[in-house]
């Protein structure tokens, strides 16, 4: 069923777009295949891009989250692995990692680190320069 975004309460997009996937988990049996449905707001114009190209800027979207930033916090903080259940605490070390990518990026692109790699700036960084690299911030 079509809607248009300020049905839905959100003025300003020009259009809600619902992506369909379907997940094959391996090294299970087969016919445990997932289905869910994604939902994006833009305010890209029908006219301006088909849906081909809609679903290829979503997939790059998504490839640059799992090969940056998650690829980052999953090698580097091992996130994949966290036990941690409790929702609070989910976000508050969520939110420390975020930080922590972004306080690397400002430091590189400052030209302040010759670090090239995430992993060893996170080791050669202690939390006292991470504090004052916050504050300077």
């Amino acid at each position: 069923m079509a809607v248009s975004p300020e049905e839905i309460g959100l003025c300003g997009c020009w259009q809600v777009i619902a992506v369909q996937r379907e997940r094959v988990p391996l090294g299970v049996p087969p016919g445990s295949t997932s289905v869910e449905i994604g939902y994006y707001a833009t305010s890209l114009s029908q006219q301006q891009h088909p849906d081909q190209e809609l679903l290829k800027i979503i997939r790059d979207h998504w490839a640059a989250i799992e090969n940056g930033s998650h690829y980052r916090r999953d090698n580097t903080f091992g996130e994949d692995a966290c036990q941690t259940s409790k929702r609070g605490a989910v976000q508050v070390l969520a939110a420390l990692r975020n930080l922590a990518v972004g306080l690397y990026e400002l430091e590189k692109e400052r030209g302040h680190t010759q670090v090239n790699e995430f992993k060893s700036w996170c080791r050669q960084t202690t939390a006292s320069t991470a504090l004052r690299l916050v504050l300077r911030t």
